[in-house]
């Protein structure tokens, strides 16, 4: 999961493009970039952390040009710890291209391959996101075959890309001197939408919020397997690219990953979490007595919707037992599990008369790794509580995600391998009760009867692309394991890294 952005504007871009990505945060904390194109050269800034702290004033003053790109990154594949591999990507020929992408792909290891053997194209790390840029490059050139760029060789060329590709993405990028490109994947399973300004300033980012905080109108959702062209003077031009699209949205966004305030694919995400709490209130209620709950807590930020729903259906007060530090990022993208522990009790803090001899319902969006979960029940019982039920708005997470979400190996999983019983032992609750997958799938779907279905692979095993196994999932995640080893050893003193680091500003 990644948070992406592209304008073409007829005034600069750098400030538009810095305040959309601060309202994509919470889509990635790793890394922040921004290019920019003034003429037909770029001007790019990138590096490890948050937006505030990645753009200085001098940054931004370097960043000219009425069109430009940018992304929030949260790793998925490749090296985690790599500055390198923070977006946009950049390269020169044809035209120019610099890209940003927000998705895994699938089959990132046989295209690089593919690339050297056949296409003469270097790939210089392990982000799946240059293996993208450059088949995108590659076909661009096969579609131009050295002649002045037409807008159908552009769509000729995305039509190439779908046919190589397999995973999830959506895809802006820029084109030196001709425009913006926006794409995405044949499923649909990543989100991307497309507004404008009063001014007629164009702009695609993955969710609404970031078009409607920046006072651009919401316009549509770019359509899976659509691309999407808009010249440099704002004229837009679209077509679908692919042969057989079908839209499956991945459901974790509306369970997790999307601000309540976006509209993805036609749904709006606070309605979808106020759905799956009234799904979830039924369950409660036949696996315990509403009158043995004194109070039902959310587990802050996503699970409030969904928490206020139980509460009202089951005839429960509903409180806030829970105070979240919004200095500490969110715990599930925190690379390591390590870190993701650490950081759970300087995230929240009890308020603890609300706990004090009383019986609550924590309400959690989700159950992953259950490192959060246990942490917060002991938080709970130590504020006094008497009983701890954990109610999960999500059903049990149990096969990795391999389409942009961090869960990659079943190991890390919860819920996989373990009966429900067996992991509320792990977690330490007195009940736990999990949202049931089917009524979860009908309390989303009914908000946009036209959608296929979902991806929900990380629920119930299927995977929309057909093309995953369990050979897919160990490539994806090799070479992040690696660098988590490496790392590990240069803590420990056992090993070392050579490299050469980009200068630092101070």
């Amino acid at each position: 999961m990644c948070g992406i952005v592209g304008v073409v504007s007829a005034q600069p871009v750098n400030q538009l493009i810095y305040d959309a990505l601060l309202l994509l945060q919470h889509r990635g904390q790793d890394a922040a970039g921004i290019v920019t194109q003034l003429g037909h050269k770029f001007f790019m800034h990138k590096a490890k952390g948050m937006v505030r702290d990645v753009f200085r004033t001098r940054n931004m003053r370097a960043l000219p040009g009425n069109c430009g790109l940018g992304q929030v990154r949260y790793p998925t594949a490749g090296n985690a710890a790599s500055e390198e591999e923070a977006q946009p990507f950049y390269v020169n020929a044809p035209f120019g291209l610099v890209l940003a992408h927000n998705g895994n792909l699938t089959n990132a290891h046989a295209l690089k391959e593919e690339l050297a053997r056949l296409d003469h194209r270097h790939i210089n790390t392990e982000s799946d996101s240059e293996v993208l840029l450059n088949v995108l490059a590659h076909e661009l050139e096969r579609a131009t075959r050295g002649v002045p760029l037409q807008i159908d060789d552009v769509f000729a060329a995305v039509s190439a890309v779908h046919r190589r590709l397999r995973g999830s993405y959506a895809v802006v990028a820029l084109i030196a001197g001709h425009g913006m490109l926006v794409f995405r994947d044949p499923f649909g399973i990543r989100p991307l939408c497309i507004g404008r300004g009063a001014d007629g300033t164009v702009m695609a980012a993955s969710e609404s919020v970031a078009l409607e905080g920046t006072g651009h109108r919401f316009e549509r959702d770019v359509a899976p397997g659509e691309a999407i062209f808009v010249t440099l003077d704002g004229q837009i031009h679209a077509r679908q690219c692919a042969e057989a699209p079908r839209h499956h949205p991945c459901i974790f966004e509306f369970v997790y990953l999307a601000r309540p305030d976006s509209v993805i694919d036609g749904i709006s995400v606070y309605q979808a979490r106020l759905n799956m709490g009234e799904t979830l209130a039924t369950r409660v209620i036949s696996t315990v007595p509403p009158g043995e709950i004194d109070a039902v807590i959310p587990i802050p930020e996503s699970s409030r919707p969904a928490a206020m729903e139980v509460a009202r259906l089951i005839g429960r007060p509903y409180r806030e037992g829970f105070v979240k530090n919004r200095y500490v990022g969110r715990t599930f993208i925190m690379p390591g599990q390590a870190v993701r522990k650490k950081s759970v009790r300087q995230k929240l803090n009890v308020i603890a008369s609300e706990f004090a001899g009383r019986n609550v319902l924590l309400v959690d969006d989700s159950i992953v790794r259950g490192t959060t979960s246990r942490e917060i029940v002991q938080l709970a019982r130590e504020a006094g509580a008497r009983k701890v039920y954990l109610a999960s708005a999500a059903p049990p997470v149990r096969y990795p995600n391999v389409y942009g979400i961090d869960m990659p190996t079943q190991e890390e999983l919860v819920a996989h391998g373990r009966t429900v019983e067996e992991v509320r032992q792990l977690i330490g609750c007195d009940t736990l009760i999990y949202q049931d997958l089917e009524a979860m799938k009908r309390a989303v779907a009914v908000l946009n009867p036209a959608l296929c279905g979902f991806e929900a692979s990380c629920f119930d095993g299927v995977y929309v692309t057909g093309d995953v196994t369990l050979e897919t999932v160990t490539a994806i995640n090799a070479p992040r394991q690696a660098a988590a080893q490496a790392d590990s050893a240069d803590e420990d003193g056992g090993g070392s890294r050579l490299t050469l680091p980009n200068a630092q500003e101070v």
